[in-house]
């Protein structure tokens, strides 16, 4: 039986508050030492994912403050997710189709965990991993 996303998951989220501001974002990417993670409403429903590449691009290089930008400013679009129970093969097709590195994980609407590139290697054959690894790295 395939795995599932829950099974191969990093559990225990954190996520940063969509009013928080991106200097306090930056700091948890730091202490946490992870290159994203989710951005949670008031509602505690995921309203995207911040990455350290969205502060240097869409916050630093634009002039912006991190210390007034709200984390939720760079949470745009409705957010790449993967249902808990859905297979670790409709999770590799989903991070290639958007060509991410990491997937929130959504149990109804509560976010349990993230995929990451790292965890699909495990649980993948090789081949898959290399192509998983080409289709995000051919991304813009």
């Amino acid at each position: 039986m395939a795995k599932t996303a829950r099974e191969v998951m990093s559990g225990g989220a954190e996520c940063i508050g969509e009013n928080d501001t991106v200097l306090d974002a930056a700091k948890r990417l730091a202490e946490l030492d992870v290159g994203a993670m989710p951005i949670c409403g008031e509602d505690n429903r995921l309203k995207g994912m911040l990455t350290d590449r969205d502060i240097v691009v869409k916050v630093l290089a634009q002039g912006k403050d991190p210390a007034s930008t709200k984390a939720g400013e760079l949470g745009e679009g409705k957010p790449v997710t993967i249902g808990a129970d859905d297979s670790v093969d409709e999770a590799l097709k989903t991070m290639s189709q958007h060509a991410v590195r990491r997937l929130p994980v959504i149990d109804g609407h509560d976010l349990i965990g993230i995929v990451s590139q790292a965890d699909l290697a495990k649980n993948i054959d090789e081949e898959k991993v290399g192509d998983l690894v080409e289709a995000i790295s051919a991304a813009p």
